[in-house]
């Protein structure tokens, strides 16, 4: 049977060509198992789409060809897409940019009325913001978010998902939100934004830790000013 099949695969230039494609088509997609990142997974699995095309055109197998067909243009346009995004993320050089570049198509829009908070201390996070027009205020710091400023990651990545400030629309206010889901699913892949996520989280730390420190340090000396004052009076 083994032989009768090898007859039927070399007996003629053509059946060797196709079976050499679907060969070819195989061993992209078992090399494109082992890829981590998706720009170099998507141009194999365009490559094996070629294959499986041309082992359906010549063997013939019109189903196997219009699978292929069918989903070859999809890679690839996915795989100019990547590359495009790839691109504009290199000549990028502020962090506002580079998140606009990556999460804006996956945002969506929502309006808000001056006055309006967008979420309060201890509420459960589920969403990542980026602040288009307007501005905000985190109450209990009284820090002000201005437009292009992305905001509530902190909470989106901690344990207990629970947001630790209250965020308010000092003025009427356009925000895009992103849930977290699709934010894990850009953070996987592609390492440039998790890269660009991870600087943003460790940023907003390290501000919080020199806040805190600075309010340390101002507690400190109102208390020895404070010592000082009543051993004078004494």
């Amino acid at each position: 049977m083994l032989a009768t099949h090898i007859a039927a695969i070399t007996s003629s230039p053509m059946q060797i060509a196709a079976h050499l494609a679907a060969a070819m088509a195989v061993v992209l997609l078992i090399v494109a198992a082992f890829v981590r990142t998706m720009i170099p997974l998507r141009w194999l699995v365009v490559g094996s789409n070629v294959g499986l095309f041309i082992y359906g055109a010549l063997h013939p197998s019109l189903t196997t060809m219009a699978v292929a067909a069918a989903l070859m243009p999809i890679n690839v346009y996915r795989a100019i897409e990547m590359m495009r995004l790839t691109r504009r993320v290199m000549r990028t050089a502020e962090a506002s940019e580079l998140a606009t570049v990556w999460l804006k198509p996956y945002m969506k829009k929502r309006r808000l009325a001056a006055g309006r908070v967008l979420f309060r201390k201890g509420d459960n996070a589920h969403r990542m913001y980026l602040l288009v027009d307007g501005e905000m205020e985190v109450v209990e710091i009284g820090v002000r978010l201005e437009p292009g400023r992305i905001f509530g990651e902190i909470a989106l990545f901690s344990p207990d998902h629970t947001r630790t400030f209250t965020v308010r629309c000092l003025t009427r206010c356009t925000v895009l939100e992103i849930d977290e889901s699709t934010v894990r699913q850009l953070y996987f892949q592609n390492p440039a934004f998790g890269f660009h996520l991870i600087g943003l989280l460790t940023g907003r730390l390290r501000d919080d830790l020199a806040r805190a420190e600075q309010e340390h340090g101002s507690g400190t000396r109102s208390t020895s000013s404070a010592g000082a004052t009543s051993a004078g009076k004494a």
